[in-house]
């Protein structure tokens, strides 16, 4: 079993990066990447407790990225992941600083604006670990369910309400671009994934069935395969089968490493998906790749 797209507490996940791997290799996975959302602090730890449990722990990231002007001069809205990088590499860590802080300033908006519509949310309210410094919007729904706004965590996403209202969705933060993201990956000694593709968000909406979609894609993939992308998460815990053939397909198109990954964040987001949900065989499904990691 493979799983090369897993998040801990240091982002927006909510298992420290030893009970992740613990959790994995029960789960019977023997290999792994932890790839929290534009950070790398929870890193170390991870290999450390892939080392004392016998689970081979690729270290990685997960860049929310964009495209400016590509088609018809709308942005495209992406993730991007990178594994197998140099994680004390100094120009990356640099980086990594300057997207928290934007963070925090995105952060400061959200709370003002919750407030302005009665919920009232406190700094220790998202509190996860000791010296948290990443929080996410998970970690903004994870405060409302604490103070007794939302029953549920997935309460905090219905559309129109709490995280998905209008105005709270207005406030964005700057994302890195996507080539410059691939390129520091690429420094750092790593490799750059497109991540769960049927997410892309064109034109400030994603609309994976809207005619026109993949054609879409492909015109990005030879965009990003121009500035160094390396490969593509084909096999997602929410792809249906149709998607990843086509997804293959583009892949074997393009030259691409095929990736594949669970998304988990931890059991209270969704007990329904598990750490390593597919069943993918990593030598038959062009996944050997990651040995060299």
């Amino acid at each position: 079993m493979i799983d090369l797209h897993l998040h801990t507490y240091y982002s927006d996940g909510s298992l420290s990066p030893f009970t992740l791997v613990k959790m994995a290799k029960e789960r019977g996975a023997s290999v792994i990447a932890v790839t929290d959302h534009d950070g790398i602090d929870g890193l170390e730890e991870a290999i450390q407790a892939g080392k004392e449990l016998g689970v081979n722990v690729i270290p990685g990231i997960e860049f929310s990225a964009q495209l400016s002007d590509f088609l018809d001069s709308f942005p495209c809205f992406m993730h991007l992941l990178g594994y197998g990088f140099d994680i004390r590499n100094k120009e990356l860590g640099k980086e990594v600083k300057e997207i928290l802080e934007k963070r925090r300033e995105r952060n400061e908006k959200l709370l003002s604006a919750l407030r302005k519509r009665g919920y009232f949310l406190e700094k220790e309210d998202f509190q996860v670990y000791p010296q948290q410094t990443y929080i996410g919007k998970p970690n903004f729904a994870r405060a409302l369910l604490k103070q007794g706004y939302i029953r549920e965590l997935k309460d905090a996403f219905q559309p129109g309400e709490f995280l998905e209202a209008p105005e709270i969705k207005a406030i964005h933060r700057i994302k890195i671009d996507v080539k410059k993201a691939i390129s520091l990956i690429e420094k750092a000694g790593g490799i750059s994934v497109l991540a769960h593709p049927m997410k892309i968000s064109y034109k400030g909406k994603n609309q994976p069935d809207q005619a026109g979609f993949f054609e879409r894609l492909e015109s990005l993939l030879l965009c990003l395969k121009k500035s160094g992308l390396r490969g593509m998460e084909c096999y997602y815990s929410r792809h249906l089968p149709y998607e990843t053939e086509r997804l293959l397909a583009l892949a074997d198109q393009f030259g691409l490493v095929v990736s594949a990954g669970s998304d988990f964040h931890g059991p209270e987001f969704d007990e329904n998906l598990k750490i390593g949900t597919f069943m993918v065989d990593v030598n038959k499904e062009r996944l050997d790749w990651t040995k060299t990691l």
